[in-house]
């Protein structure tokens, strides 16, 4: 677990006299309401206002096991008040990045910020997240968005449309003439992967989205994709079918190992494969 490094409000800017009601996961899928102080935020700190933080499955474990931490890692809300040093108007809509990165190490000067070696917080998961009505944060993981979005729509820049274009950008480096794509899962991160595959390849890249949901491969075709049943047929007969055998890139968003086996066995020369999904190995 991770120490956390946040100023203690009561030592930098006096202490809150303000209390809200706060979700607390006891365990035993359980989620109980408590009033905890409002914090207050200090040197480099905002105070946000959470209008939305989609769900989670990382946070199950938290409902069922219990957790002291306020859960919710992909929030969107609004400055209510801002530290000394900070540069962010009250007032501004924005989104919350759940790794505080210290932004001088090794891996930040590089831009890799996911990989920081003196990461301060993992919001939501050792420092309190977005499912309560107010979440004290560090500046420099708090982005700006139009503030004509909605809350929900926000949060989608996060874990959804944030995680599926880093992903790709991952598959760029290795193999920067990607003609195709297969993506195995068509989960939130799966049809995220589906959207900006579009976005940053390209709208001519066949992107094939493989999965037994129906309803769910009806929307990765409303978003451009070649679906492929794995319901009614094998992976390889519906990238056949698209005319994509092998494929240029896979990407796992399911957490399945005979998911990222079949996508491995699906890619051709120079092919490769990026999991996003966590589970049975890959943690």
């Amino acid at each position: 677990m991770i120490a956390n490094s946040f100023s203690d409000p009561a030592k930098t800017t006096g202490r809150s006299t303000r209390t809200a009601r706060y979700p607390a996961f006891i365990g035993g899928r359980k989620i109980e309401f408590i009033d905890k102080p409002v914090p207050l935020p200090g040197p480099g700190e905002l105070l946000i206002r959470v209008r939305a933080n989609a769900l989670c499955g990382s946070e199950r474990p938290q409902w069922v096991d219990g957790t002291p931490i306020v859960p919710g890692h992909e929030a969107a809300g609004v400055v209510e008040a801002a530290g000394p040093g900070t540069h962010t108007a009250v007032g501004t809509s924005g989104v919350v990045f759940l790794m505080d990165f210290c932004g001088t190490c090794r891996s930040c000067k590089l831009g890799f910020t996911n990989q920081c070696s003196a990461k301060r917080a993992d919001v939501g998961f050792n420092w309190d997240g977005g499912y309560g009505p107010y979440e004290l944060i560090h500046e420099n993981i708090f982005f700006p968005v139009d503030p004509q979005l909605t809350g929900a729509e926000a949060t989608l820049l996060l874990d959804i449309m944030g995680t599926g274009g880093h992903a790709l950008e991952r598959c760029q480096m290795f193999r920067p003439d990607i003609e195709s794509l297969l993506v195995m899962g068509a989960g939130p991160i799966g049809l995220g992967l589906a959207a900006m595959a579009k976005i940053i390849l390209g709208q001519n890249i066949p992107v094939a989205v493989a999965d037994f949901s129906e309803y769910r491969l009806k929307l990765a075709e409303k978003l451009g994709g070649l679906p492929i049943s794995l319901k009614t047929g094998t992976l390889e007969e519906g990238l056949k079918r698209h005319g994509l055998a092998p494929v240029d890139i896979a990407i796992d968003s399911s957490g399945k190992q005979i998911a990222r086996e079949s996508a491995l066995l699906a890619t051709g020369q120079r092919g490769g494969l990026v999991c996003v999904g966590h589970g049975e190995g890959i943690a």
